[in-house]
């Protein structure tokens, strides 16, 4: 049996250091690939990088290195000039990092005063940053060698443990992520229990550099980002608009059959409105604002306030309900520059949004249809997925029942059809609770874009009712919901998943012609025409270049079909079609392809 490294009590990870005798009272966590036992692993590797960036840098300060998705990595400073690390840097780290191990040091808890720590570390600035968020009363460090660190754990027991870890990337980081203070270095890492599981991911790392969308982005001609512009904020070049354009007509079909209405709100709003809503109090520090005829007004970060105002316009029936409104409103949030990245963090983008106002007796049935909907989505694009229920967060709008109920409902629609589900107590928006929708990708990914959110608070605080079957007033409950998440997002998601080979229905340019020479030229507009008539997009390579190099750039922009004429096609009307998603080259007529195409661009389930 594996050794033990740490036990869980109470729902908490706690060390072998802390377990202090309640070792009856806890289950034990043993030395392998568990997420708990990979949290304790994790987090005990960033301390030993640490530690070997003091060896070699004495003069290292060091802020916080906690856990993040697949891994950890550290904030720090080498000196007080502060010199900057780059990638070159990582194999001595490493090396060192090794060396250490091999020593098996226990790493041993030490507890005491906040005070008597403050003192401890008084001449480094970077642990007083750190004593500033640790509350008053006991504060705890870890030491392994002659390396001490302020830290609540957990970690492992000894070094000796720690073999199998990979440093993966160096970035730089403001302190405390407040982008008006220094740039420090970070230094991203992760660690397994054994080699296998490391070597996969590295492997898994490795791919995804290849299919990093903004690399993708580039090679393929759909985006751009420009510092003249600002950072996050995304040019969509001619293919990227294309592939937008059709995800957008796709969506918007499928919304009008399922009985959602097109609307608009404005993407600037005054601010009593915002204070009305609770976001001003709840979400300001992520919203724009400005000042017009001594008025403020704050640029829309959610499309939900412009919706309701909408449902203000009319009086409504219990007969109306449920009214679904959707729009692909774009939307504006405050980002630090340290954040964002590629198409995955911008500052502006555009959500499938939409919100439902329905009776309470009605949330079950339109939480149904919703998952439906995403269902199909995510069948259409080759996409697993999951669903985790995140509940009342600590800073929230509403009472406990309201919150109670509306939680409720959500766990009994998925309960009542069967679907599984986790739970991420404290995750819900503050207006309600939610259902994320998490899609894992080709890497095995995890990523979180589609959500639903039940919503009891923002209809009472702008008083929205329907008139019932008696004659009476009655309050509605708004859901709601997105299911790309963002169009950016999800771009970006679709284009790694795929590595750029996106499903013929969307891909921005679907044929491309290639006539061998200009006798050729006639017959490739007579096919490009046909094409176009069944709604494929297609483009004619007719430049003065080599007919290979014509057929090399098509591949790289990832065309999924390209077609080459001769003097045999001209004659015969045929086709020689090279399949890039099929990996096959065959010749059939021209009607023969045209309703090859036109059964492609109907491979949609949504």
């Amino acid at each position: 049996m594996s050794d033990i490294i740490a036990y869980k009590l109470n729902g908490e990870i706690v060390d072998t250091q802390s377990i202090a005798g309640r070792e009856s009272e806890a289950s034990p966590i043993y030395f392998d690939n568990s997420p708990e036992a990979l949290n304790v692993i994790r987090h005990s590797c960033a301390h030993l990088m640490a530690q070997a960036i003091k060896e070699i840098y004495p003069g290292a300060k060091f802020f916080v290195g906690p856990n993040v998705d697949d891994g950890f990595y550290y904030d720090f400073k080498v000196d007080e000039a502060n010199t900057k690390l780059t990638e070159d840097d990582l194999a001595a780290i490493e090396k060192k990092m090794k060396d250490l191990a091999e020593k098996k040091q226990d790493i041993v808890k030490t507890s005491s005063t906040k005070a008597f720590m403050s003192d401890k570390f008084k001449n480094d600035e970077l642990k007083q940053e750190v004593l500033k968020r640790i509350p008053d009363g006991e504060v705890s460090s870890y030491t392994q060698g002659e390396f001490e660190d302020l830290c609540r754990g957990p970690h492992l027991p000894n070094t000796k443990f720690l073999k199998f870890f990979k440093l993966t990337r160096v970035a730089g980081a403001y302190l405390a992520g407040d982008e008006n203070r220094e740039m420090i270095n970070r230094i991203y890492g992760t660690a397994y229990a054994d080699k296998e599981s490391l070597k996969e991911h590295i492997r898994v790392i490795e791919e995804a550099k290849k299919r990093d969308h903004r690399k993708l982005g580039v090679e393929m001609k759909l985006f751009s980002f420009d510092e003249e512009v600002g950072g996050g904020l995304a040019l969509w070049l001619p293919n990227g608009g294309r592939l937008r354009s059709k995800l957008e007509q796709l969506l918007y079909k499928a919304h009008r059959v399922r009985g959602y209405e097109p609307v608009r709100g404005p993407e600037l709003l005054k601010a009593d409105v915002w204070k009305k809503s609770g976001h001003y109090a709840n979400y300001k520090e992520n919203m724009y604002f400005t000042t017009i005829d001594e008025q403020e007004y704050g640029i829309k970060p959610m499309n939900c306030v412009g919706h309701i105002k909408v449902y203000q316009t009319d009086i409504r029936s219990y007969r109306d309900l449920p009214l679904k409104f959707f729009e692909y409103g774009v939307v504006h949030r405050h980002e630090k520059s340290g954040v964002l990245h590629g198409l995955f963090r911008v500052r502006e983008f555009a959500q499938d949004d939409s919100h439902i106002f329905c009776m309470p007796s009605q949330i079950k049935e339109n939480i149904l249809e919703i998952l439906s909907f995403a269902g199909a989505i995510m069948k259409s694009f080759g996409f697993e997925y999951e669903m985790e229920i995140s509940t009342k967060p600590a800073k929230a709008i509403g009472d406990d029942e309201i919150w109670e109920t509306a939680t409720k409902a959500l766990k009994e629609a998925l309960d009542e059809n069967g679907f599984k589900y986790g739970i991420d107590e404290g995750g819900g928006a503050f207006y309600g609770p939610k259902i994320d929708i998490k899609i894992t990708d080709a890497l095995r990914r995890k990523w979180q874009c589609g959500t639903i959110q039940v919503d009891f608070n923002l209809p009472e605080r702008f008083d929205l009712g329907y008139i019932d079957s008696n004659n009476e007033r009655q309050r509605p409950v708004m859901l709601h919901r997105a299911l790309l998440g963002s169009f950016e997002r999800f771009i970006g998601i679709l284009l790694e998943h795929t590595a750029g080979e996106l499903p013929f229905f969307i891909a921005p340019t679907q044929v491309v012609v290639v006539p061998i020479n200009d006798a050729h030229l006639e017959y490739a507009k007579h096919v490009s025409k046909e094409l176009m008539k069944v709604g494929v997009d297609v483009e004619i390579s007719s430049k003065n270049e080599s007919l290979n190099k014509r057929i090399r750039t098509a591949e790289k922009q990832r065309v999924p079909m390209i077609l080459v004429l001769g003097d045999s096609e001209v004659e015969n009307q045929t086709v020689a079609l090279r399949d890039r998603q099929a990996r096959t080259q065959s010749e059939m007529s021209l009607a023969e392809f045209v309703n090859l195409t036109k059964e492609k661009l109907s491979e949609v389930h949504f």
